[in-house]
């Protein structure tokens, strides 16, 4: 019986996890680190805020003195950010304060300027005021000595801004897990190469080396191999020195589809070789030579999904951090959707707005070698196995596409 998808998934978090080894450990320049996994934790050098901070331009006051709307106060002068009010505020006045700016001794409240009139030095405020309102307090944030960013954490956009506000400009991350990859077949030639009337360039090694860099991994190419047993044993055991190995085709029931029987030759032990899934139903995950072993399908669409599925939480596993969910979100369908049951279908899709709502719209696609639909979608329909006909308007789960920036697109 074939694994769901869900059940495969999980299976290559156990088993990743189980033969787990702590990666070593490298110091970087903070921003060569994006994308890399903490293997030190970043702590607070000082408090954050380290002043009591205004969150909007407007005037610091003392709330008692403003206990209804239309009150007046005299303005003792001005503070903007990076710089200090150096005397205290007495009651009956104010102090215009810019965002950023440290709130002045005296003051316990800052006004938006939006609810403020002002002649000459006096000032009019709409509103009354509330102890605290607009100021994030010193330490709020953070306390000095504080951890701020634990040990395994994947350094995206925000973690670099924390781990460069407390002046961490060397960093030390794990190293990124090896993975070699490798395409197999007669029919596939260089991208360089000018291809022969039945013969496909290589778009699935490079597609792949991007999921690899784009999941935290170190990719290492080394080639194509022929569909003859013993060339195809020599690159998989060169494919076997790195930490994971990543095949591309051969994987399914033709006759010349041999990397299960030269992994089994090698010793390699499967955990499952087929999932309930469409596109990339016979995906195999095995160990070989205490080596984790993926063999996707070699159409481009089925390697990218299963890649996906089951490639990047083994590596979120092997970088020292936890496996990241997929990043599934729900819209509703643009037009309904008929599949065939028993297997759960990923189908190239577009997502965008409408009336407010996201709206995920089908793509016509021809199977699973149309690159060009999939270089067009943004996400996936993804259509349950219990469930494979949906009405226009039903609220549907979508899997973002993994884009350029490593992050979902």
């Amino acid at each position: 019986m074939l694994l769901s998808y869900t059940a495969a998934r999980q299976k290559v978090i156990e088993i990743a996890q189980a033969q787990r080894h702590q990666p070593a450990r490298e110091v970087l320049d903070l921003p060569r680190a994006c994308g890399r996994v903490l293997s030190d934790p970043v702590v607070a050098d000082r408090d954050y805020p380290p002043f009591d901070r205004s969150t909007r331009d407007g005037f610091a006051v003392r709330a008692a003195d403003l206990s209804a709307p239309g009150m007046t106060l005299k303005r003792v002068g001005e503070v903007k950010a990076g710089d200090n009010f150096e005397r205290g505020v007495s009651a009956g006045e104010c102090v215009q304060i810019m965002t950023g700016a440290p709130v002045p001794a005296g003051t316990d409240a800052v006004v938006m300027i939006e609810f403020t009139s002002m002649s000459g030095d006096r000032v009019t405020f709409e509103r009354e005021a509330t102890a605290g309102q607009n100021i994030v307090p010193r330490g709020s944030e953070g306390r000095g000595g504080q951890q701020l960013l634990a040990a395994g954490t994947r350094l995206g956009y925000a973690e670099m801004a924390v781990a460069a506000q407390v002046g961490a400009a060397r960093i030390g991350v794990f190293a990124m897990p090896r993975v070699a990859i490798l395409s197999t077949g007669d029919e596939v030639v260089d991208m360089t190469a000018t291809p022969g009337p039945f013969q496909v360039r290589n778009g699935n090694s490079l597609s792949v080396e991007t999921l690899v860099a784009l999941s935290g991994g170190q990719p290492e190419q080394i080639g194509n191999a022929p569909d003859e047993k013993a060339a195809l044993r020599r690159y998989i055991e060169r494919g076997l020195t790195a930490d994971v190995l990543v095949l591309s085709g051969g994987v399914s029931m033709g006759k010349y589809d041999l990397v299960e029987e030269v992994l089994t030759e090698l010793g390699a032990e499967f955990f499952f070789d087929g999932v309930a899934i469409r596109p990339g139903r016979p995906a195999v995950f095995g160990r070989c030579q205490s080596k984790l072993v993926f063999g996707l399908p070699g159409n481009p669409v089925s390697t990218m999904v299963t890649f996906e599925l089951f490639v990047v939480p083994a590596l979120d596993v092997l970088s020292g951090t936890h496996p990241r969910p997929l990043p599934f979100v729900g819209a509703r369908l643009a037009a309904a959707v008929h599949e065939k049951g028993a297997m759960a279908h990923f189908l190239p899709a577009y997502l965008d707005q409408a009336n407010g709502e996201p709206r995920i719209s089908v793509l016509p696609w021809k199977g699973s070698g149309d690159i060009v639909t999939i270089a067009r979608a943004n996400a996936f329909l993804v259509v349950p196995e219990d469930r494979p006909d949906w009405a226009a308007g039903d609220w549907a789960p979508v899997l973002l596409r993994r884009g350029p920036e490593g992050a979902s697109r």
